[in-house]
């Protein structure tokens, strides 16, 4: 069953009637009825914004949102999604509007109830601006386009924990999904590159798998590397088990950092020569469970936003 819906989902993510193809212009992607307030859905909470002080990253600060089922029971722990760009994610005029989208697919019973965590980048200062509305916090690159472990280890240790002591969600990675778009994404994946046993699938838009975190060596300092270097470890490395959906545009950018949407079909690349090698060598470990979209869009939360629903389908859907 999960197999034909993955199929059904992605053909009909990838192709559209022609009349539709000619009346829309490149990067057009409206939101479905799954994304926009229902009439007689039963309507989760959002709770927030709370502010956090991380000790990984110290002298930072950041604000984040929960979002509680209108089933929540603490005696039957949740899925968990936790998405990056908290202030992106749940604005509800947005492209994304994912408290919305829950709402829908959880009252259709398309996906198990689910908990939402909603975080913005660090800050560096005490409090978060008040004024900083949808703009990027100053800590977002540092963060988020670094391949170590650190943004892995103050979410799983720090900000999870801090949830977990009001809100229980489940421990099994397999109900667990990590997401973002552009840093975000890259994000997203590398807490699931460190910590597979936390984070068993990877929602990944417009991913910035390109040299934005990278920096040369200097005196007394190594050489730090870009997120252009996934691939390449994809290849080398063992498979993770980790469902990976990745989403891009042929409009995406092209600047000194990199070409976005060459560095996405190259991580579609990369996941599926490991497996293909896997298999050839007989290997009875895990494999990377992948789906991918590619538009016409440009770099832009639209694209993604507008199959999000379908996203959490293809992850969680029975």
């Amino acid at each position: 069953m999960r197999a034909w819906i993955a199929a059904a989902v992605l053909a009909a993510l990838a192709w559209a009637p022609a009349a539709a193809q000619e009346a829309r212009k490149p990067g057009d992607y409206p939101l479905t009825a799954d994304s926009l307030v229902q009439p007689g859905v039963a309507r989760g909470t959002l709770e927030g914004p709370f502010e956090f002080h991380s000790h990984v990253f110290a002298g930072t600060v950041r604000r984040y949102w929960v979002y509680v089922p209108a089933t929540y029971d603490p005696a039957r722990p949740p899925n968990l999604l936790l998405f990056q760009d908290g202030q992106r994610a749940t604005n509800p005029d947005g492209s994304l509007r994912i408290p919305a989208v829950l709402d829908n697919l959880i009252a259709k019973g398309a996906i198990p109830p689910t908990l939402g965590v909603f975080v913005t980048p660090g800050n560096l200062g005490e409090h978060y601006p008040a004024d900083l509305g949808m703009k990027n916090p100053d800590h977002r690159a540092q963060e988020y386009d670094a391949l170590d472990d650190a943004y892995a280890r103050m979410l799983t240790g720090e900000l999870l924990p801090e949830v977990a002591r009001r809100w229980r969600f489940t421990d099994d990675p397999a109900r667990r999904a990590i997401g973002g778009t552009s840093s975000g994404a890259i994000a997203a994946f590398t807490a699931a590159w460190h910590r597979p046993d936390a984070f068993g699938n990877v929602i990944s838009m417009i991913g910035s798998y390109t040299s934005i975190g990278y920096a040369p060596a200097e005196a007394g300092r190594p050489m730090r590397p870009g997120g252009d270097l996934y691939p390449g470890l994809i290849r080398k490395s063992p498979i993770r088990p980790i469902s990976i959906f990745l989403q891009d545009g042929s409009n995406d950018l092209d600047n000194a950092h990199g070409n976005w949407f060459l560095a996405n079909q190259q991580m579609l690349a990369a996941l599926n020569w490991a497996n293909a090698d896997a298999d050839a060598r007989g290997d009875r470990g895990p494999r990377y469970r992948i789906a991918h979209v590619w538009g016409d869009g440009g770099h832009s939360d639209q694209h993604g936003g507008a199959i999000l629903p379908d996203i959490l389908r293809w992850l969680w859907g029975s």
